[in-house]
C-alpha cells in the first residue's frame, strides 16, 4: 500500500511539473488587436491579415524621437538577432506614432541605423494621428499623444507579444532591462 501511495504521489508530482512546462504564456493580457491595414516601409499595404496565424511582437516608435525610441529600436534589433539565432519564426511590427513625418523612406533610413532585418520587421505608417491614438489605446491599452511643448510624442514603451489569433498576451519593457531570453521562450511557447 505504501509503495502504491509513493508511486501515485510521484506520478502526480511529474504531471504537475510537466504541466508547468506547457505551452501557455503566463500573465495573459487577452487584448484583441483591432483590424488594420497600413503602409509599411516598402510603401506597400501591410495589415492584420498579413499576420494571421503568426506570432508577432509590436512596439510604438517614431523616427524623430529624442528619448526612448532609439534604445527601444536597438533593443528590438538585438531581440531580432536572438530570435533568429534560436531559429524562432516571428514577425516584428513597429507602428509610427508620428505618421505625418514618418514616410516609408524615413522609416527605412531609421531602420538602417539599427541594422534591422526588414525581411520580418515591418515599420508602419499611412494613417493620421487620431487613428494611431485610437489603435494604440484599443489594441495595446496605451496612450499616444503629441507633446504640446515640442515636436515629440508621448507613447508606451513596451514590447507587446501577440499570438497567432491576433491577441496581445504579454508585454515587456522595451527600453531597459529587456528580458530577451524570456521573450524568446514565450515566442517559442506560442509557436
Amino acid at each position: 500500500m505504501k509503495k502504491r501511495f509513493l508511486l501515485v504521489t510521484g506520478l502526480l508530482a511529474v504531471l504537475v511539473i510537466l504541466g508547468a512546462c506547457g505551452k501557455d504564456v503566463p500573465d495573459e493580457l487577452d487584448w484583441e488587436v483591432q483590424d488594420f491595414t497600413y503602409t509599411d516601409h516598402t510603401n506597400s499595404e501591410y495589415g492584420l491579415s498579413d499576420l494571421e496565424g503568426k506570432v508577432w511582437l509590436a512596439d510604438l516608435i517614431f523616427t524623430n524621437c529624442e528619448t526612448v525610441c532609439p534604445p527601444m529600436t536597438a533593443n528590438m534589433s538585438q531581440l531580432q538577432n536572438k530570435l533568429a539565432a534560436a531559429d524562432v519564426d516571428v514577425e516584428l511590427v513597429s507602428f509610427s506614432v508620428d505618421p505625418e513625418r514618418d514616410t516609408p523612406e524615413k522609416l527605412v533610413e531609421f531602420s538602417e541605423k539599427f541594422d534591422a532585418d526588414l525581411s520580418n520587421w515591418h515599420f508602419l505608417t499611412g494613417y493620421d494621428n487620431a487613428e494611431i491614438q485610437s489603435f494604440a489605446e484599443s489594441s495595446f491599452k496605451t496612450a499616444v499623444d503629441a507633446d504640446p511643448s515640442s515636436d515629440q510624442f508621448i507613447h508606451g514603451t513596451a514590447f507587446y507579444l501577440v499570438n497567432k489569433d491576433g491577441v496581445v498576451v504579454k508585454k515587456y519593457s522595451g527600453v531597459s532591462n529587456v528580458p530577451y531570453e524570456e521573450i524568446v521562450d514565450d515566442v517559442k511557447a506560442l509557436q
